[in-house]
Formats: C-alpha cells, sequence, structure tokens
C-alpha cells in the first residue's frame, strides 16, 4: 500500500502529464489531503484549490451546499459530498474535485452513520461525478489517514480511466 504522500506524487505525475487540475473540498481530512498534494514539490503546476469546510454555514457559503441538503441529510451523506464536489470543481475551475466528509470519531457516530463512515464525492470537468462511500476502522488518526489515501486513489482511478477512454 502507497502512503499519502506517494498517492500524492504518483496523483501529481499524472496531472502534469495530461495538463490537468484538481480541487479539495474537505470535511473530516481537515486540510489532510490538500497538506498530501502539497507536499510534492512542484504542485503549484495542478493544485490551485482546497477548502476546509467543517460546519454547516462553511459548507454553504463557501462550496454552495444547500441547507436543506444538510438539514434533510446531514453533513456526512451522499448528496451533501455531491455538491460539496461540485461546488469545488465551480469555484476552482479545476479539472476534477474530490470531496469528503465523514465521521472520524471517537463521538457523532450513530447506529446508521457509525464512526469510521465516510462519503467521498469526485466531479470532473467531463461531467463525471461519483459518490463513494466507505467504512474506515481505527480511532481518529486513522479513520483520517484512510479516509485521506482513499481520496487520492479514488482521484488517480479516474483520471486513469479518462486517459484510457477520453470519450
Amino acid at each position: 500500500m502507497q502512503t499519502e504522500n506517494e498517492l500524492a506524487a504518483r496523483l501529481g505525475d499524472l496531472l502534469s502529464e495530461h495538463k490537468q487540475r484538481v480541487a479539495t473540498a474537505e470535511s473530516c481530512t481537515g486540510g489532510r489531503i490538500a497538506a498530501s498534494l502539497t507536499s510534492v514539490s512542484g504542485c503549484s503546476a495542478w493544485f490551485g484549490f482546497g477548502w476546509v469546510t467543517y460546519s454547516y454555514p462553511a459548507k454553504m457559503s463557501e462550496l454552495g451546499v444547500q441547507a436543506e441538503t444538510l438539514e434533510r441529510d446531514g453533513a456526512v451523506s451522499e448528496q451533501t459530498v455531491r455538491e460539496m464536489a461540485s461546488g469545488a470543481l465551480e469555484r476552482s475551475g479545476a479539472d476534477w474535485a474530490v470531496a469528503v466528509s465523514g465521521i472520524a470519531g471517537p463521538g457523532g457516530g450513530g447506529e446508521k452513520k457509525p464512526v469510521g463512515t465516510v462519503w467521498f464525492g469526485l466531479a470532473g470537468r467531463k461531467g463525471l461525478l461519483e459518490c463513494v462511500q466507505k467504512q474506515f476502522d481505527g480511532d481518529r488518526d486513522a479513520v483520517r489517514r484512510q479516509a485521506t489515501e482513499a481520496a487520492l486513489q479514488l482521484l488517480i482511478e479516474r483520471v486513469e480511466q479518462q486517459v484510457k477512454d477520453p470519450g
């Protein structure tokens, strides 16, 4: 398994090669994805924007998440990360945007959304919008690390997929 920084470097190589840019919209990861990306020398060529929107008001004002979505579905939901990713893509002008919202623990979990539940949203300029839910184990740091790695891996897979099938 590759580390966060190795995944970030791999993503950076892919984005550079194809002259694409990425933006991040993070909640439970608290900027960890952006930190991984900026650990790569020369990242300003392919990374320009990152939002940490931990609260409802931040998600609404910075990324355009609808109040109704948050009231109905909560922050940790498919629709919320869909709106976060779309908002980040629109506001950044990037080719890709990844959004993450989850319950890192140790508190905050429940029966329907236990600690370790994380939603990912991925938006692309060519119309790709995908949402994935994953369940991670471990303490707060372990959940945040796994979520960061999963977000980077998802981006890598989709950029590679787009390169293979540009249509």
